[in-house]
């Protein structure tokens, strides 16, 4: 009969099997014999039909399925959302744990070398920081309260601990030191900062060891506190738009930024993983940096919401990794570009492959770190997004398509409305026509990321800075009054929808998944005694993602360059991934028309001692100084027999 016969050769022969099917149905009388029903006849026609018809739908139209999964759970969370908005009192994620602690009390939560920590354990010691905080510090709602903690089980707790009393958490670089730390401290807002024991030595809070600013321990006190509910009505003014976060972000203004995130912006972000096909099933791998919205936003919360169990670890260890995923059966991790190829370039053994991880959320992977990686450790769908901590648009790339950030959809773009558009490199602008209007880049080309500024899909900013605030927000776009906030970022769109990542525009740039900014890196440069001026840039290093720091300096008259107090400044005041690797002594830096410093030309030129004539130095780690670089040197950084 119809079905039987054309079934294993369906998908390669499917017009010939329509027409075949639509002959038969035309003469259905005479199909199958005497001896097979109607019912028997139809059913073999359907099935003959069926599996053509969706292979060429699914040639015509390859991802339709995966668009529709993505509309379909992006509502079911749009209308989540909208419903904890509208509940009295406000539904927040601290209410998610809550109810997740309630529901399976015993699962486990957290793991952390070694030890396991129930849903119920947290819980009851976050209890008891919020009740010693409460009482030592006096806080109460609407309190900032800073926290320099590294990844470690208390940086959680804590934190629910804050979210009980109502109080809004600034999450600091565990990094900085000094100026940069009194900063992001003072620039929030914050009554307190809480930190662990070994990192209260005076030196490394120097501005705040004043007689108005106490350092007390209060471990103690957490250890006796009541582990008792706290009462709801400590948060009861919190609402969708209060401030949940502080979270820190690089600018062109030389110190770190305190993007403010409301409550709707920590939801948001909190439903990438159920996005992305995550279950409470699942175990978590965070060994990002808690302090940044990755790790905190995506993978904690994240993982709060799905009712998941999380395996926390300090920092980042290649060569630990795939063990750890084997020992804590890790299903989903997580990654920066950097970590992809730190994974990649450990030696390759014949267990690679064995292992239980399904699913890797991140960004900044490059194409061929990406190929790489499915090819040694497997069939693992990686779910590449784009976002800004402080941002109001953003993309998943739900298709597994190497080297996309996202994919353009009718529903996203309606609800989140954002454009791209031309952009000057040198002049650093966008290209505006005679009407002063902002001109949409064509499909394929690349162009600045803008997305509109609307009641849906708002910029909040950063904390006491108007300045920096307004810098974000670009206005006259498409017409005259719009309002739209500025990436600063260059994205391209293909004809098959699919979005990609190109560059940064302005004054930052990144290396080992952290934003630097150039002019704080510049003032700590001319610190040094022979130096008179900084210019600040990134480039390129063949097989690293991102670009390192390196630095065209002025020097004083009369002065040569002291390599090794260069060395001490940048090492006392930047953290690793900020101090400039590469230095270029130069006898005047080149200045635009409006006295601003010339990068391209520097960016382009690199680092090559063969084709710059100016001397060049390399930040040796082992002899701890600046050293002259050499073509020697020069090849063995390429090489990676010098680590960077």
């Amino acid at each position: 009969s119809l079905g039987c016969p054309i079934w294993p050769r369906a998908r390669r022969r499917a017009p010939p099997t329509i027409f075949l099917a639509a002959n038969r149905i035309l003469s259905y009388r005479n199909v199958g014999g005497a001896n097979q029903s109607p019912m028997y006849v139809w059913v073999s026609v359907f099935v003959g039909l069926a599996v053509p018809l969706v292979a060429l739908f699914r040639k015509l139209l390859p991802h339709f399925l995966d668009d529709c999964t993505y509309i379909l759970r992006s509502v079911v969370f749009g209308i989540r959302l909208t419903k904890y908005k509208r509940t009295q009192p406000f539904y927040s994620v601290v209410d998610c744990f809550l109810d997740a602690a309630g529901k399976h009390p015993r699962k486990t939560f957290l793991l952390f070398e070694g030890r396991e920590y129930s849903y119920s354990d947290v819980d009851r010691q976050s209890n008891k920081v919020a009740r010693a905080l409460q009482a030592a510090a006096g806080l109460r709602e609407g309190d900032t309260v800073a926290l320099f903690l590294a990844n470690e089980p208390s940086f959680v707790w804590t934190w629910l601990g804050l979210a009980k009393l109502g109080c809004p958490a600034a999450l600091l670089n565990f990094n900085i030191r000094s100026k940069s730390l009194l900063h992001c401290f003072s620039c929030c807002g914050a009554k307190v900062i809480v930190t662990s024991a070994g990192k209260t030595r005076p030196a490394r809070f120097p501005p705040l060891a004043t007689p108005t600013h106490r350092i007390n321990a209060l471990w103690g006190e957490i250890s006796q506190a009541s582990d008792e509910p706290l009462s709801r009505s400590l948060r009861a003014n919190v609402h969708i738009r209060s401030t949940a976060l502080y979270i820190y972000t690089s600018g062109t203004t030389g110190l770190p930024k305190a993007a403010v995130v409301t409550h709707e912006r920590v939801w948001a972000a909190s439903f990438i993983q159920g996005v992305c096909g995550v279950t409470s099933d699942d175990i978590f791998y965070i060994n990002l940096p808690l302090y940044h919205s990755a790790g905190f936003l995506i993978g904690m919360v994240g993982a709060i919401e799905r009712g998941m169990t999380i395996f926390l670890r300090k920092k980042f260890s290649a060569s630990q990794f795939w063990d750890d995923c084997r020992k804590y059966n890790v299903t989903v991790m997580q990654y920066i570009g950097e970590t992809l190829r730190y994974l990649c370039n450990t030696p390759k053994k014949d267990n690679e492959k064995n292992h239980t991880v399904r699913i890797a959320i991140g960004n900044g992977v490059r194409t061929d770190v990406w190929t790489e990686f499915l090819h040694r450790f497997g069939d693992i769908k990686v779910r590449e997004l784009y976002a800004a901590t402080e941002g109001n648009i953003g993309f998943i790339n739900y298709t597994s398509r190497v080297g996309a950030v996202g994919r353009v959809n009718v529903v996203h773009r309606f609800f989140f409305p954002y454009t791209l558009i031309k952009f000057d490199i040198e002049k650093e602008e966008p290209v505006r026509n005679a009407e002063g209007l902002c001109t949409e880049a064509a499909r394929g080309e690349t162009g600045l990321l803008v997305g509109k500024v609307t009641k849906r899909s708002p910029f909040v900013g950063y904390a006491r800075n108007q300045q920096q605030t307004e810098k974000k927000r670009l206005r006259d776009v498409l017409k005259k009054g719009d309002l739209y906030f500025n990436t600063g970022d260059l994205l391209r769109i293909d004809h098959d929808n699919f979005v990609y990542f190109q560059d940064r525009v302005g004054d930052t740039f990144r290396w080992k998944g952290e934003n630097v900014a150039t002019s704080e890196v510049a003032d700590v440069l001319t610190m040094a005694r022979c130096v008179l001026e900084a210019n600040v840039y990134g480039v390129k290093v063949e097989g690293h993602e991102g670009r390192i720091g390196m630095a065209a300096v002025v020097l004083e008259d009369g002065e040569e360059f002291d390599c090794l107090d260069a060395y001490r400044q940048v090492v006392s005041y930047l953290p690793s991934y900020a101090r400039p690797r590469f230095v270029r002594i130069q006898p005047c830096l080149e200045m635009t028309g409006t006295f601003k410093m010339k990068k391209v030309r520097l960016v382009e030129e690199g680092f090559d001692p063969a084709h710059i004539k100016d001397p060049l130095y390399f930040l040796d780690t082992e002899k701890k100084t600046y050293v002259p670089l050499t073509q020697e040197t020069y090849r063995a950084v390429l090489s990676r027999e010098i680590k960077l």
